[in-house]
């Protein structure tokens, strides 16, 4: 019979001793798994987070870029949207920027978010002639890829709603854009739904980072249009 001693140094092969093996192994592999997970969010929206700035503290940049958000039924931008063109109305009329790339979804018949993102500006005061528009911003990664390879913009604020401005800065940034972030409020006669765009946050930051790492190419890139340049250098 063996001693107490003796039972505690039972052999490797022991089941307890596989079994302890097998707990690290699994332990290992799930810390693995959280940690793959974690890195493309904590990326995306940490890298957005070191480029956020307020509209008082936003560095003199040429362009604005203002992400579609929605149209009402009668063509008019929506709340979401307002607020963006807003922001960047108030940076255009500080002299913080001298263009606004209004970019947005004019893929069905009688949705053209980009013209009326324009019509909404122009009837606020900013010269038409500042506001260029890319009717193929089909989604963020998408705008952004085109502000850089389709209008030339190398270097602009972002104007969306708080809880998307990380994502979009890491998407200008990674599409070769110099890039700051102004959020505007999310604030919400539906306070469901806000919760629903902020849990949304979670997919398309991943996203967001595989079309990054992949340089997707957007749905429709097309060829280089001159209206950011011609606006810049017209007096």
């Amino acid at each position: 019979m063996s001693t107490p001693a003796e039972a505690d140094q039972a052999p490797a092969g022991t089941p307890g001793r596989a079994r302890r093996r097998r707990v690290r192994r699994a332990l290992w592999v799930a810390l693995g798994v959280v940690i793959t997970l974690a890195v493309p969010l904590v990326w995306v929206q940490g890298t957005g987070q070191a480029h956020l700035r307020s509209l008082d503290s936003v560095d003199d940049a040429p362009v604005a870029i203002v992400f579609g958000a929605g149209l009402r039924p009668d063509g008019s931008p929506s709340t979401y949207l307002r607020r963006r063109l807003d922001a960047a109305q108030a940076l255009y009329d500080a002299d913080k920027v001298q263009v606004i790339l209004v970019s947005g979804d004019s893929g069905s018949v009688g949705h053209d978010e980009p013209s009326a993102m324009r019509d909404h500006l122009v009837a606020n005061g900013v010269p038409e002639r500042d506001v260029v528009l890319d009717y193929a911003g089909f989604d963020t990664h998408d705008t952004c890829v085109r502000a850089h390879q389709v209008f030339g913009v190398d270097r602009a604020v972002v104007l969306t709603q708080d809880y998307h401005v990380r994502r979009a800065v890491f998407s200008c940034i990674a599409a070769g854009i110099t890039t700051q972030g102004v959020g505007v409020s999310s604030a919400s006669v539906q306070p469901g739904q806000l919760w629903q765009w902020r849990l949304r946050e979670v997919p398309a930051s991943y996203k967001a980072w595989w079309d990054g790492l992949t340089h997707r190419r957007p749905v429709y890139l097309g060829p280089a249009e001159p209206g950011v340049q011609d606006a810049l250098t017209t007096p």
